[in-house]
């Protein structure tokens, strides 16, 4: 599984034979200048909530290369007015996809379209492959809700989680988030993006070792392999 870094928290996830597109904000992001999303591939497009920062290139990505939306009931509605396929989900479901099983997660966020109309409920993604299993959290608080995942679906191979705080949870609930999923490696968004989410990327770093757990902050561009 090759998981490469967008900027902000947007995500390409490329398993056997699929890619998976993760929130794709790219075109407004300055700090992905150097990103193309006319050069972007993606068969599914995986939506946490509907924020503009987490939906705004969903729209042209789909429709050029087909790819189909995994979101909540409400979001998937919203893209299918607009002629672009989806897959329905909500809050403790699964379904087994042709990349792997996705579960759907509760989050402690809001969600709302950029036009202020109701976006459903936000949520995340534990995603699972032949080889491994991964929690994509979207923007959330920590919550205690995140001991269930590793209990309920098993122990996961990486927990993708925002560190930017004032939205999110910052680095010091990252840390504890890590310790309810019982993962000790983390691969950090929503981060740095603009001046609310900027951190100090030494003392994340830092505060991590000190918990003896692995973080991860990628420049945008650049990937990890699991």
């Amino acid at each position: 599984m090759k998981i490469t870094y967008l900027g902000h928290a947007t995500l390409s996830i490329e398993t056997k034979d699929k890619t998976l597109l993760i929130d794709p904000f790219i075109s407004g992001n300055e700090l992905a200048k150097d990103i193309d999303i006319n050069n972007l591939q993606a068969d599914y497009i995986l939506v946490t909530h509907a924020h503009q920062d987490h939906i705004l290139d969903v729209e042209a990505i789909a429709k050029r290369t087909g790819a189909k939306v995994i979101s909540n009931y409400e979001i998937v509605t919203y893209f299918e007015n607009k002629e672009i396929a989806g897959h329905p989900m909500n809050h403790g479901g699964k379904w087994h996809f042709d990349f792997g099983t996705l579960h759907y997660t509760n989050a402690i966020h809001s969600s709302s379209f950029p036009d202020g109309s109701y976006g459903g409920q936000p949520g995340g993604f534990v995603l699972e492959t032949g080889h491994h299993r991964i929690y994509i959290s979207g923007d959330t608080a920590l919550t205690y809700d995140m001991k269930l995942i590793p209990d309920v679906i098993g122990d996961l191979d990486l927990a993708i989680l925002p560190v930017g705080d004032n939205f999110t949870m910052g680095i010091d609930e990252a840390i504890k988030a890590s310790k309810f999923l019982n993962c000790n490696k983390v691969l950090g968004v929503h981060f740095d993006t603009f001046g609310y989410i900027k951190i100090d990327h030494k003392e994340a770093y830092e505060k991590f070792a000190k918990a003896k757990k692995e973080l991860t902050l990628l420049p945008i561009g650049d990937f990890i392999k699991l």
